[in-house]
């Protein structure tokens, strides 16, 4: 059977894949997205969630480059909530309880639909190479299918592994299949390969929780969304609720502690510090009285929830006795136990910024293959190596982010600069100028950028346009206006601010803590009407931002100058055959690692583990007084 050629291939349906076939498909290549079970397309496997901390900056950042993860969340979503809204804007994080089969549903509509994207269902068990160069793939059924470019998202498939108790099997996912073909093809070919491990928790039949028992956590009042688009704001929401492990509990758990995986030596994988198994968790905070949980539902039509906070591979009679240890969870029934699964991931190391591979031409890896864990961090490596990738074949410039201009840029440069060694989950934290990188201006700092490329839409443009112009203007006003006494004192009394002693601008009471915008436009006609004039679409984004730029214009500008004088030496690019041994003045820490990950530029080598201030100014002093023009200051 002869197979077509396609420009892209994209191997793996999980958020990765799926934002990956999308975005090469959107920009007019022709692509083929390869999955195992076309009936388990971006399939939650984890939480029943989207975005959290750093995580929902991500999410709006997808959304602003073009991307489908944040429009398929507002379409799936049954509760809402802006996390972090006590602390500064540059924390404010969104987050959304997702209706699982909805979410996979939504997904497969809306990649059905795009006009240059097939889907076939088969296993990859190798990739085509040709002279170094990625040229297909081939299948289990057979298939030599020829392409531009190949992109791997293959999750946890990889020669995965479950565990519960002393049961072992292979799968990639329980009830799925491993795949066992494409990890081996890679070793051979050169490839670094490890192992690292993730869990799941029990899900748990809600018709035997007792509800009345744990704490409710509702949604927000005013719900918010995910995407810039015009998706439609969420009416109806569906609680959460906290629970609480006790010291019984424990004891319950350490009973399984000589028959689980993790502590027996089957399982040789690091698994995520940052969400650690429940077993793991009483092990390392021994002196915690107790754990608290998520209790999270998993749909609006089913009596599934998900156990947040209870992930454990262990025996599964003790994870039931555990749970009926649980206020509220006495007589829970379980729909599905909690397991360890423990996969191949290829080093990031081994890759270039665009995420193609240093040793295959125009292959590409995204996703848990790189050592990363949650669907926000494989999403947004998708898109970028699925764009990459279809800007490769055209011969056209990469398309890279800095760490100054969005999360997934200080993603995809902690993964390649300095690799991982347990599974990599962002956080605000990793942000060096998280303050300029907010999740309410991702679309100003990115959507150009997109749309430069032919990803993001000319309506996205026109409309980040449109709320740049409104949020300058409304900017422009509130700084020039003056408000009186008389009409501003009862408005700040309620506050319990001090009032006024004469006219001030409107700006001069907005920098205050307590006031916001909607307080002025209370109390100042002038400004209602300035606001009545912004397009109803864009009010609330326009209103925040605008709230936003004023009361941190200060710090924004530090850090906006803090930025700028580091990227001086950012891109300074680095020769790809640089012989760092013959730099002595190199500490040799420094000529091993910069010889064995060959940075393309000053920023990545400052950014690698050994690496010195001194070394870099070595590097700096060498490239300006080469005759060459590598590089320069």
């Amino acid at each position: 059977m002869t197979s077509p050629f396609y420009d892209v291939i994209v191997v793996g349906a999980g958020h990765a894949g799926a934002e990956a076939a999308a975005a090469a498909a959107n920009m007019g290549a022709r692509t083929l997205l390869i999955t195992m079970n076309i009936d388990t397309i971006c399939q939650m496997s984890c939480n029943p969630a989207m975005g959290g901390v750093a995580k929902g900056q991500i999410v709006r950042e997808i959304d602003a480059l073009g991307g489908y993860s944040g429009i398929i969340t507002d379409h799936s979503m049954i509760q809402f909530r802006m996390l972090n809204l006590s602390k500064g804007p540059a924390m404010w994080s969104p987050r959304a309880q997702c209706d699982k089969t909805q979410f996979s549903l939504n997904w497969r509509y809306q990649l059905e639909n795009i006009p240059l994207l097939s889907i076939w269902q088969d296993e990859v068990v190798g990739v085509l190479v040709h002279g170094g160069v990625a040229s297909g793939v081939r299948t289990r059924m057979g298939l030599d299918i020829q392409a531009g470019s190949v992109v791997l998202t293959n999750g946890t498939f990889l020669n995965g592994a479950i565990y519960v108790g002393e049961m072992s099997w292979s799968g990639g996912r329980i009830g799925e299949g491993a795949a066992c073909s494409l990890s081996d093809q890679l070793l051979e070919m050169g490839f670094e390969v490890d192992r690292l491990k993730t869990g799941t928790p029990v899900r748990v039949d809600g018709r035997t929780i007792h509800f009345e028992r744990l704490e409710e956590q509702p949604g927000d009042e005013n719900p918010q969304k995910f995407s810039y688009t015009e998706t439609l704001p969420l009416k109806y929401q569906r609680s959460c609720f906290l629970a609480y492990t006790n010291e019984h509990t424990h004891d319950i758990l350490r009973t399984g502690f000589d028959r689980s995986p993790l502590y027996t030596g089957r399982i040789q994988g690091t698994g995520p510090r940052y969400c650690p198994s429940i077993e793991t968790k009483i092990v390392r905070f021994a002196d915690k009285q107790r754990h608290q949980l998520f209790v999270e539902p998993e749909g609006w039509t089913t009596h599934s929830y998900y156990l947040n906070g209870f992930s454990s591979s262990l025996p599964l009679e003790v994870q039931v006795d555990a749970l009926h240890s649980i206020q509220g969870f006495e007589d829970a029934a379980i729909l599905k136990p909690g397991y360890a699964i423990e996969y191949d991931y290829f080093p990031p190391t081994q890759l270039k910024y665009t995420l193609e591979t240093k040793r295959i031409e125009n292959l590409y890896f995204a996703g848990q293959i790189n050592g990363t864990t949650g669907y926000e961090e494989a999403a947004c490596q998708g898109l970028m190596a699925g764009i990459n990738a279809v800007l490769k074949i055209r011969g056209k410039s990469p398309f890279v982010l800095n760490r100054t201009q969005a999360y997934i840029g200080v993603l995809i440069d902690d993964l390649v600069s300095k690799g991982v060694d347990e599974p990599y989950r962002m956080f605000t934290s990793r942000a060096e100028y998280r303050i300029l990188l907010r999740q309410d201006n991702a679309d100003v700092r990115l959507t150009e950028l997109s749309h430069n490329i032919g990803l993001a839409s000319d309506e996205r443009m026109r409309r980040v346009g449109e709320k740049i112009r409104y949020t300058q203007e409304l900017s422009d006003f509130i700084s020039e206006t003056s408000i009186s006494p008389s009409a501003a004192n009862s408005m700040l009394e309620s506050l319990n601010t001090p009032a006024l002693q004469q006219r001030v601008r409107l700006v001069n009471l907005l920098l205050r803590p307590e006031v916001t915008m909607k307080n002025l436009m209370e109390v100042s006609s002038e400004l209602r009407s300035q606001v009545d004039n912004v397009t109803v679409g864009l009010r609330e984004e326009v209103l925040n931002a605008t709230e936003v730029q004023l009361k941190y214009k200060r710090y924004i500008e530090k850090e906006q100058d803090v930025a700028s004088r580091i990227l001086k030496f950012e891109d300074i690019s680095l020769p790809a055959d640089f012989d760092y041994y013959s730099l002595h003045s190199l500490s040799y820490e420094a000529r091993e690692k910069l010889t064995k990950l060959r940075p393309a530029t000053i920023g990545q080598a400052s950014r690698i583990s050994g690496v010195s201030p001194a070394d870099i100014s070595v590097l700096l002093i060498t490239l300006n007084t080469k005759d060459g023009k590598e590089g320069g200051s």
